[in-house]
Protein backbone atom coordinates (compact mmCIF):
# COMPACT_ATOMS: atom_id res chain seq x y z
CA UNK A 1 0.00 0.00 0.00
CA UNK A 2 1.22 3.49 -0.70
CA UNK A 3 0.04 7.03 -0.20
CA UNK A 4 0.60 10.21 -2.11
CA UNK A 5 2.20 13.24 -0.51
CA UNK A 6 3.21 16.55 -1.95
CA UNK A 7 6.04 18.73 -0.76
CA UNK A 8 7.89 21.85 -1.67
CA UNK A 9 11.58 21.67 -2.38
CA UNK A 10 14.13 24.09 -3.73
CA UNK A 11 14.17 24.16 -7.51
CA UNK A 12 17.86 23.24 -7.56
CA UNK A 13 17.14 20.09 -5.55
CA UNK A 14 14.29 19.15 -7.87
CA UNK A 15 16.66 19.54 -10.82
CA UNK A 16 19.27 17.34 -9.13
CA UNK A 17 16.59 14.75 -8.39
CA UNK A 18 15.52 14.78 -12.04
CA UNK A 19 19.10 14.36 -13.28
CA UNK A 20 19.79 11.55 -10.84
CA UNK A 21 16.58 9.74 -11.72
CA UNK A 22 17.40 9.96 -15.45
CA UNK A 23 20.95 8.72 -14.86
CA UNK A 24 19.61 5.77 -12.86
CA UNK A 25 16.85 5.01 -15.32
CA UNK A 26 14.33 5.45 -12.53
CA UNK A 27 11.45 7.80 -11.80
CA UNK A 28 11.84 10.85 -9.59
CA UNK A 29 9.35 9.25 -7.24
CA UNK A 30 11.44 6.08 -6.91
CA UNK A 31 14.62 8.03 -6.16
CA UNK A 32 12.83 10.31 -3.69
CA UNK A 33 11.31 7.34 -1.83
CA UNK A 34 14.70 5.62 -1.65
CA UNK A 35 16.28 8.79 -0.25
CA UNK A 36 13.53 9.31 2.31
CA UNK A 37 13.72 5.67 3.42
CA UNK A 38 17.47 5.95 3.96
CA UNK A 39 17.06 9.20 5.90
CA UNK A 40 14.27 7.83 8.09
CA UNK A 41 16.26 4.64 8.87
CA UNK A 42 19.30 6.69 9.89
CA UNK A 43 17.35 9.14 12.01
CA UNK A 44 15.30 6.38 13.67
CA UNK A 45 18.50 4.54 14.59
CA UNK A 46 20.05 7.68 16.07
CA UNK A 47 16.91 8.57 18.03
CA UNK A 48 16.69 5.01 19.40
CA UNK A 49 20.33 5.07 20.49
CA UNK A 50 19.80 8.40 22.26
CA UNK A 51 16.69 7.08 24.01
CA UNK A 52 18.59 3.96 25.09
CA UNK A 53 21.44 6.09 26.44
CA UNK A 54 19.01 8.31 28.35
CA UNK A 55 17.38 5.25 29.91
CA UNK A 56 20.79 3.96 30.95
CA UNK A 57 21.71 7.34 32.41
CA UNK A 58 18.38 7.57 34.27
CA UNK A 59 19.12 4.12 35.71
CA UNK A 60 22.57 5.30 36.82
CA UNK A 61 24.29 2.95 34.40
CA UNK A 62 27.50 4.87 33.75
CA UNK A 63 31.01 3.74 32.89
CA UNK A 64 33.27 3.26 35.88
CA UNK A 65 35.85 6.02 36.37
CA UNK A 66 38.71 3.65 35.50
CA UNK A 67 36.98 2.63 32.26
CA UNK A 68 36.38 6.24 31.25
CA UNK A 69 39.94 7.21 32.11
CA UNK A 70 41.26 4.34 30.00
CA UNK A 71 39.27 5.49 26.98
CA UNK A 72 40.47 9.06 27.44
CA UNK A 73 44.08 7.92 27.69
CA UNK A 74 43.68 5.75 24.59
CA UNK A 75 42.27 8.53 22.44
CA UNK A 76 44.52 11.26 23.84
CA UNK A 77 47.45 9.37 22.32
CA UNK A 78 45.77 9.58 18.90
CA UNK A 79 45.33 13.36 18.88
CA UNK A 80 46.90 14.98 15.82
Amino acid sequence: MSTTISMRMPESLAEQLELLAKAMGRSRSFVAVEAIQAYVREQAWQVQEIQNALQEADAGDFAAEDDASGVIRKWAGHAG
